[in-house]
């Protein structure tokens, strides 16, 4: 198949169905670990066409979601500094942090702006010499190459009024963590865009060490089922493994080019994620090499008190052991026009596709 309307046709997913109830028997929890996935499974209706055996739920494969609340206040410190321009993705604009959000800077004066991608911050700083230009970076093995190159780019440009505040994570430490925590899960949905990037090869250990059956997916209809058929297959046949569905996009080496680049600037360390705490290994820093661009080691701010919302489980619904429409904020206070939560922010959370879609 290469024709996207290929990937939504009712005959296969009614064929995927079929077979799915006729071989599921063991009741089994599958996690989605990517935003795109937890949009497509609520946009499509995936939930209701799966037997009662399978309970499918949402992992932490949001990036604005996961992005802690310290980093939102450190972006706002930043923000009302008037020598500086923060440039960021439109989600993460919105999002809460302890007392404020950049949006509120924004309307406070604050010179905020939306890009579509690190060449859009590179021109910004490159147009503003007299003011320094800081990037909200996160995101995970998907956006981190682009990142990496706008370093690069500023490097070779001498731009030195360009920098980098870096939030970038890696997906495996935190699939590891949920299982460590006790958190039941039996197989992965793995991430399509992450895996395009990363390779499938990054799962292989957590899926011999707890025992996972892992499948990387596409994001139609009909990937996302076989996914799911793959995924039952291999748990009912006790032959846990990490394999690829998303074969027309994903390697098990991933893209060699864009994991040169990243290691050449960033390194691994411990990070925040949000619900999850600090998870070892699972951030990335900017090279000592490269610290003329590290907004965190270039501009010293003072932080306030971290605050996490009353009456929020943002953090319980990205490990899955809860739904949206668990919290009693949801839908009453939190809506996507006033987002008490990330999750609600986001195009790609969990909170939001149970608004939108449920």
């Amino acid at each position: 198949m290469k024709y996207i309307d290929e990937f939504r046709d009712k005959a296969l997913v009614q064929i995927l169905v079929n077979k799915i109830h006729s071989v599921s028997k063991k009741h089994i929890t599958i996690m989605e670990v990517c935003g795109g996935h937890t949009m497509s499974i609520h946009k499509y209706g995936i939930h209701s066409l799966l037997p009662q055996t399978i309970n499918l739920v949402s992992g932490p494969g949001c990036p604005v979601c996961v992005t802690d609340r310290r980093f939102i206040d450190h972006a706002i410190a930043l923000s009302k500094r008037k020598d500086i321009i923060i440039a960021t993705y439109g989600d993460l604009i919105r999002v809460p942090g302890s007392t404020s959000s950049l949006e509120l800077q924004k309307a406070k004066g604050a010179d905020i702006r939306v890009v579509y991608s690190t060449l859009d911050a590179t021109k910004i700083a490159k147009d503003n010499p007299d003011k320094e230009l800081v990037f909200l970076g996160i995101g995970f093995e998907t956006t981190t190459p682009s990142s990496a190159l706008a370093i690069i780019e500023a490097k070779t440009s001498n731009l030195n009024n360009f920098s980098i505040l870096c939030a970038h994570k890696v997906m495996p430490p935190a699939m590891s963590a949920l299982i460590d925590e006790g958190i039941k899960i039996d197989g992965y949905i793995g991430p399509g865009h992450v895996s395009t990037i990363a390779g499938s090869n990054i799962y292989s250990e957590i899926a011999e060490k707890y025992n996972l059956a892992i499948v990387i997916s596409g994001f139609e209809p009909v990937d996302i089922l076989q996914s799911v058929y793959m995924l039952v297959e291999q748990i009912e046949n006790a032959e846990q493994k990490t394999d690829i569905q998303y074969t027309r996009a994903v390697k098990p080496e991933g893209n060699l080019k864009a994991k040169a680049i990243v290691n050449e600037i960033f390194e691994l360390r411990d990070d925040w994620w949000r619900g999850l705490g600090v998870i070892p290994k699972s951030g990335l820093a900017i090279r000592d090499q490269y610290k003329g661009f590290d907004a965190e080691k270039k501009f010293k701010v003072i932080l306030e008190k971290t605050i996490e919302p009353k009456g929020c489980i943002c953090g319980d619904i990205l490990k899955g052991i809860r739904k949206p429409d668990d919290c009693k904020l949801f839908r009453k206070i939190c809506t996507p026009l006033n987002p008490v939560g990330a999750c609600m922010v986001s195009g790609e959370g969990a909170c939001n596709a149970f608004y939108k879609y449920k």
